[in-house]
């Protein structure tokens, strides 16, 4: 099996000496690169009975990494079942124009973090307003920075409750088939975006006309308010237990999963994608190994930024005490179960029970440390 790793350890040194990376982009290269080798250590289990013994390394945890996010994925899912509540949910899409792209990429943390607030003040905003719901509401939000083919397309998920709070501490249920009407959270992102972005102090870099000058760029933003932006509501989950699971597939997902890479053969590389213009059909992309790497290095977030917030009755403020009322309210079960630990996850994503042998089925293995070493040779 083809995996970004095996790509990064054939080409990326090349990539490194004709390329200049950022610091977040060098880190990302070299822990993938690393990820379950002996560079990185590890520990060996030998089993009392049978005397079977296997070597299992450790792995980077770099959040971009498309081989560390299955067992974090599950762990988020596990803390995330308790603030769900007993209603119809919502998945909520919002999208910036293309011709954007290239000015987000110049200032991703400011322009990010500004798209955030942008769709956060549109949801809230409307809900709140009597014409539509009346109520707040709370809601989960997700970052993407990319599309089905590695190009840069920024957008945010957001998960969101069919319902909220009113101003005298009552429930106030959605209607069942729509959230908000499409066109009304459209025009508002477009125009508190747009908004934002004028006041943002931006860099400015590229051959692009938009870019020679602040009066090009302005003229560049107002044209931008004649257009539809692309905000899309998808049909409301049937019940609340496969929202988080859901939800779990755009959390912790990663630019390109090591499934979708098929090959790499004379300095190419051969992934699949689907076309959403073309009735989501699974289609098959060829590009050189230099391209893949820059399509997948667009997407290494800045340092320290949070890709998944939590907004309104979600947030932090006071949402142990909100969360209860809420259930009450929407007659949510409380459930009192103990998180799952890392070995029961494990067995879980992988079906194998990590305590016991594999070769002969004992509980009697011994864990050793082995940094790099050589496992001892077998008589």
């Amino acid at each position: 099996m083809v995996e970004l790793q095996n790509i990064f350890l054939e080409h990326g040194q090349e990539y490194r000496q004709n390329h200049m990376l950022t610091y977040v982009q060098s880190k990302a290269m070299s822990a993938i690169e690393k990820c379950r080798s002996s560079a990185l250590g590890g520990h060996m289990e030998v089993c009392e009975d049978c005397g079977c013994y296997q070597i299992s390394y450790n792995s980077c945890r770099n959040r971009h990494c498309p081989k560390c996010q299955t067992l974090m994925k599950e762990r988020w899912i596990e803390n995330q079942k308790s603030n769900l509540l007993n209603t119809g949910y919502f998945h909520v899409v919002f999208t910036i124009p293309y011709t954007l792209n290239t000015v987000v990429y110049q200032n991703q943390k400011g322009v990010y973090s500004l798209l955030f607030k942008a769709v956060a003040e549109t949801l809230s905003e409307l809900a709140l307003d009597k014409k539509y719901l009346g109520a707040k509401i709370g809601f989960t939000s997700v970052l993407h920075t990319w599309g089905q083919n590695l190009m840069h397309h920024p957008h945010i998920h957001c998960i969101v409750p069919g319902g909220g709070l009113n101003s005298l501490g009552r429930w106030v249920n959605s209607r069942k088939k729509f959230f908000l009407p499409v066109k009304v959270l459209s025009r508002k992102f477009r125009g508190k975006f747009l908004f934002y972005l004028k006041q943002t102090k931006l860099e400015f870099h590229g051959s692009q006309e938009y870019l020679k000058d602040d009066t090009s760029f302005q003229s560049l933003l107002s044209s931008l308010y004649q257009k539809e932006w692309v905000v899309y509501c998808k049909k409301p989950f049937k019940n609340a237990s496969c929202v988080v699971e859901y939800l779990g597939r755009y959390t912790h997902r990663v630019a390109i999963s090591n499934n979708r890479i098929l090959s790499i053969d004379n300095d190419n590389v051969t992934f699949k994608w689907r076309d959403y213009k073309d009735s989501s059909k699974w289609k098959t992309m060829t590009v050189s190994a230099e391209e893949f790497i820059r399509r997948f290095l667009i997407h290494i977030l800045p340092d320290g930024f949070m890709k998944i917030r939590h907004y309104g009755l979600l947030g932090n403020r006071n949402k142990t005490t909100r969360l209860k009322l809420c259930k009450q309210l929407t007659n949510t079960p409380v459930l009192f179960k103990e998180k799952a630990s890392t070995l029961q996850l494990l067995q879980k994503i992988t079906g194998r029970d990590f305590t016991k042998c594999p070769h002969c089925g004992s509980d009697k293995l011994s864990r050793f440390a082995c940094f790099g070493k050589s496992p001892p040779e077998t008589a």
